[in-house]
């Protein structure tokens, strides 16, 4: 007898959404099947699945242990979120090679349909970071008489969902700060600094409309700024790691001494990023919006207003109601938003009308976006944020004075 052989085995998933990825949330019921092309004819003892998710942590750091020796330690943790099995041919028992019970697939192409549903808990949105990741997949095994297991495994996304409509998320964020400069024992002007935005959640593709007054009555020329950093923290076994990266940014116009910029709704564009993880024990993924004036030769003055970045986007009732909050409360700006404020334009071209008024299939459709926003990130990290926006703070006092100069008398 001729002994078949496989010649491919893969999962595939029941995709729910109209771009064709597998993406899911707590709660979902996830479908699909295994696919075994075979030819010829061969014997299974079984084929089964075995569905998991898990957060992990890694990184190790070096430690010195005397004058001349060194260790490294190891970081790490995992919390997980999903292990489901399940038999889709055979029995549970691959520890014998008798022919009974076995199964004969023939030649061609067999789909075995797999079925089962995630917890219905809060799940940790999949990401991938520098230190870390929260990964779900679908392993399948097939087991033989004589021979090795053979593997399979896909993996799937999963979404824990932010909506952005809701109080907290819509109120705005505002700060205000000043600056003096110093050179030994003579002063310069203030430097200050006023920033606003509409509302603390956006999702990618939207927009942020910058409200903010910037006034230079130093000495020195300097450059009103804005950035958006994702910072990445993990922890494990009590220690913590944080990561910053810049996202986004943008350049105001320099100002010299004696003049003021004012930025009236400046827009910053969110790029494709992951939403936030805000529930995850050990991996939390937040954003920030910084408005900063770069002083040379000083340390920067900034604001740092908070970003929640959502996969449920905002509802065209949700920005008015933003917007006129704003407006009503943008006076120490001494600026106004427009009269009939619209929802952002990225909403409107990720979303269609139509599905504007199916939130579900809007729903849906976001989801495929976040997915390939995900999938970019996942091969194309952004760069560190100290490779491209070296933090100011670095600059010592010492070359501040250094470096002013004095108000003439």
């Amino acid at each position: 007898m001729v002994l078949g052989k496989v010649k491919s085995f893969t999962v595939s998933y029941d995709c729910l959404n109209d771009s064709n990825v597998p993406v899911f949330s707590s709660g979902d019921s996830v479908s699909g099947r295994v696919i075994i092309e075979v030819t010829g004819e061969i014997r299974v003892k079984s084929l089964k699945i075995n569905a998991k998710g898990f957060a992990k942590v890694r990184w190790t750091e070096s430690r010195n242990a005397g004058s001349n020796t060194a260790y490294t330690q190891n970081y790490t943790e995992e919390v997980e979120y999903l292990n489901h099995k399940d038999i889709l041919i055979g029995h549970e028992r691959d520890d014998d090679n008798s022919e009974e019970g076995l199964t004969t697939i023939h030649s061609g192409r067999h789909e075995y349909a797999f079925s089962f549903e995630l917890p219905q808990t809060p799940l940790a949105t999949s990401f991938e970071g520098k230190h870390g990741s929260v990964r779900y997949w679908v392993k399948a095994e097939l087991h033989r008489p004589w021979l090795l297991p053979m593997k399979t495994k896909k993996e799937f996304t999963v979404f824990e969902h932010i909506d952005i409509n809701t109080p907290l998320l819509l109120s705005p964020q505002a700060g205000t700060k000043d600056k003096t400069l110093c050179c030994w024992f003579c002063t310069s002007g203030p430097i200050s600094l006023s920033a606003k935005i509409e509302r603390k959640g956006y999702t990618p593709g939207e927009s942020i409309q910058i409200f903010a007054e910037i006034e230079n009555c130093s000495s020195r020329m300097v450059v009103p700024k804005a950035a958006i950093y994702q910072t990445q923290t993990f922890y494990a076994k009590g220690k913590m790691k944080e990561v910053k990266q810049l996202v986004a940014n943008l350049r105001g116009e320099s100002l010299s001494s004696g003049k003021t910029e004012t930025w009236n709704g400046k827009m910053l564009k969110i790029p494709p990023v992951s939403p936030s993880i805000l529930d995850c024990s050990i991996i939390r993924v937040e954003y920030s919006l910084m408005v900063y004036v770069d002083i040379p030769g000083a340390i920067n003055l900034s604001l740092n207003l908070p970003l929640v970045i959502g996969t449920i986007p905002l509802h065209p009732f949700g920005s008015r109601t933003s917007s006129v909050s704003s407006q009503c409360s943008m006076s120490w700006l001494g600026m106004g938003l427009p009269e009939r404020p619209e929802a952002p334009p990225s909403y409107a071209e990720i979303v269609t009308e139509e599905q504007r008024l199916d939130v579900p299939a809007a729903r849906e459709e976001l989801e495929g976006h976040l997915f390939a926003y995900i999938h970019e990130f996942r091969f194309q990290p952004p760069p560190l944020y100290s490779e491209i926006d070296p933090n100011p703070d670095h600059a010592s006092c010492t070359e501040e004075r250094r470096l002013d100069s004095c108000p003439s008398r």
